[in-house]
């Protein structure tokens, strides 16, 4: 990689709109994101942040400003899109597993149908990944044999297969039991010593505190407000973010 990739945003929104038919979902959205920078973005419901980092890999429109990916822009040219979808993993709520295939035959069906892999070597490369979300040992089940914890670490590890340089996760633990969370993030807190960039959807305080370079706040469409955590939660700007702050931080 040339210097000026490396010094270049992987991801870049210049003035981004996007509206669902009268709606107005983002507003004028500038966001410059540093190569393995990991970005928390929160804020309330239908604010805007899950339809922003969907954007990234296309799997929602925007339909004004630009949007670069890795030095690739945003546009309906399909190939494009193939290209940036191999370089950006997601994370879901709900884990969006096959039901009907076990957890390796989930984590090697993308990278044999994607990446032409061969069976072996597919297989392989899942078991890692099974292992560094610690759930190797789970690798011929399925997933309704599997808590909603374990589930979504598979989630993770598929992901993982396609060696991405960018993961978005979109409220990846809004859907687990309490006692099941702690896990998740865990595995997620690894992901990002590894160095790999991070956009994160969550209302999970505690993991920005200990993980994010930058916590986002978005209303109404827009990016209210960004810093460093610790003078995010410490010295909030906004009176919106104040509000949002005391309502998940219960003060």
């Amino acid at each position: 990689m040339s210097t000026t990739e490396q010094q270049r945003p992987i991801i870049e929104f210049n003035g981004v709109n996007k509206w669902y038919g009268q709606f107005h979902v983002l507003r004028d959205i500038q966001l410059k994101v540093a190569r393995g920078e990991r970005i928390v973005i929160c804020g309330p419901s239908g604010s805007g942040k899950s339809t922003l980092i969907r954007c990234v890999n296309r799997l929602e429109e925007h339909q004004a400003g630009d949007l670069i990916v890795d030095g690739t822009p945003l546009t309906d040219d399909l190939k494009a899109i193939e290209k940036i979808r191999k370089d950006v993993g997601m994370v879901f709520q709900q884990f969006n597993l096959f039901p009907h295939l076990t957890v390796l035959e989930n984590l090697t069906l993308a990278p044999m149908w994607v990446g032409k892999m061969p069976k072996k070597e597919a297989e392989e490369r899942a078991m890692a990944q099974l292992k560094r979300v610690r759930i190797a040992e789970q690798a011929g089940k399925y997933p309704l044999q599997l808590s909603g914890g374990q589930q979504q670490r598979v989630a993770i590890a598929r992901a993982l297969c396609l060696t991405p340089k960018i993961m978005l996760f979109d409220e990846p633990t809004s859907a687990l039991d309490p006692e099941m969370i702690k896990e998740v993030l865990d595995v997620m807190i690894e992901l990002a010593e590894g160095g790999i960039t991070m956009l994160c959807v969550t209302h999970e305080m505690g993991f920005a505190k200990a993980v994010a370079n930058r916590v986002i706040f978005m209303d109404q469409g827009q990016i209210v407000e960004q810093n460093a955590p610790h003078a995010f939660f410490d010295n909030p700007q906004s009176d919106r973010t104040k509000d949002f702050l005391s309502k998940i931080l219960g003060h």
